[in-house]
């Protein structure tokens, strides 16, 4: 038996997967935003913690090369799809102390930011309909509108592979920066099963906002309150009208959301690209340009694309731009894997050769790449 840092047992690794659902040939596309990959050898849908973690423990055994999905948001299969196991995880718990709040990794994000509102409690109202499941949060440092799920959590338990036990690990220990976190950086190593955030009870508002577009929407300034459910209805609007709240009816939601980040580049960078801009638009174009710290500047992937010429809806085969977000990249309903990475690598050489920035992909890539 193994015995975790928080003082419970880990299942032994030689126990069966009888308790789980295991199916082999699997198709892996249904399980993703994009529909798109091949299937898995196998594939095991996982309801509780011991079974996440009995699932790894006999691919480690086996030798069999293990991917994780948690809500398919942000992945990219191959064709060929996936030759070993695929793990599903699909846990549940919503446990609210306060303003003290413990979720499964398996729960649904947008679901969980729509009771936390329900509650009262103010953090995450902004994050609403970003598609996906918690455990996958933390990872991807998710963030939207002005917030970002690193400034409310606390603590995520996970199944650290290396040493084979649950741990705990603070938000320092994370090591969150903009779209990264500790788990991006080693996903070989961490499993996440639980999150835990502290939240804030502002009396049924929302927290400061902080996203200029929201503010504008919702008709106030930037650092006013507004009401937690109307914080969440707005930000709901806004991201539909961009194609980002997952419906099956509407193509321009096949997709991984923002396809890329947001370029950060040192302030030389930045300067050079400047004058690339002002060389391409003319002297009195302005790129969007926002202070990281004194030694970087962020800048806009949308604005770099459409710029370079790949304005919404751009493409004339099955995988094109969105008709609503030059960001997103969508399968149009026939598309393979490999044709929405001809798509990306088109859109990553366009930008690079109109501004000299290199777009770096967002979803992470099963046996393939960019």
């Amino acid at each position: 038996m193994f015995r975790s840092r928080e003082g419970t047992f880990l299942p032994r690794a030689e126990r069966t997967l009888e308790p789980v659902q295991l199916l082999n040939d699997a198709p892996l596309a249904p399980l993703t935003t994009f529909r798109l990959g091949g299937p898995a050898t196998r594939l095991v849908t996982a309801t509780t913690d011991d079974e996440v973690i009995t699932a790894i423990r006999e691919a480690e055994v086996t030798g069999s090369p293990l991917l994780i999905i948690g809500g398919g948001s942000n992945l990219v299969i191959g064709d060929k799809g996936f030759d070993g196991t695929a793990l599903r995880i699909a846990t549940t718990g919503f446990t609210l102390d306060g303003t003290r709040l413990e979720v499964a990794a398996g729960e649904v994000w947008t679901d969980v930011v729509a009771r936390t509102v329900e509650a009262g409690l103010a953090g995450i109202e902004c994050l609403a309909g970003i598609p996906g499941s918690v455990g996958a949060t933390p990872i991807q440092n998710v963030g939207a509108y002005g917030q970002d799920v690193s400034a409310t959590i606390t603590e995520v338990v996970a199944y650290d592979r290396d040493d084979h036990q649950v741990v705990t690990l603070t938000n320092e220990q994370c090591d969150f920066s903009y779209r990264h976190s500790l788990f991006k950086k080693l996903p070989d190593t961490y499993v996440v099963l639980r999150v835990r955030f502290e939240l804030e009870d502002a009396g049924g508002m929302s927290a400061p906002i902080a996203y200029e577009q929201t503010a504008r929407a919702l008709g106030v300034e930037m650092g006013d309150r507004v009401p937690l459910a109307h914080a969440r209805e707005t930000v709901l609007k806004l991201r539909a009208s961009k194609g980002m709240v997952l419906d099956p009816e509407d193509h321009d939601t096949w997709s991984a959301g923002s396809f890329f980040t947001n370029p950060i580049l040192t302030n030389e960078e930045f300067e050079a690209f400047r004058a690339r801009v002002a060389e391409r638009l003319g002297p009195g174009a302005q790129a969007p340009a926002f202070p990281v710290g004194t030694s970087f500047t962020k800048t806009s992937a949308a604005w770099l694309i459409d710029k370079a010429g790949f304005t919404k809806g751009y493409g004339s085969g099955p995988a094109r731009i969105s008709t609503k977000h030059t960001l997103a990249l969508t399968n149009r309903g026939e598309a393979t894997t490999e044709d929405l990475l001809a798509l990306a690598r088109e859109v990553v050489a366009g930008v690079h050769e109109a501004f000299g920035v290199t777009l770096v992909n967002e979803p992470v890539t099963v046996g393939v790449e960019l």
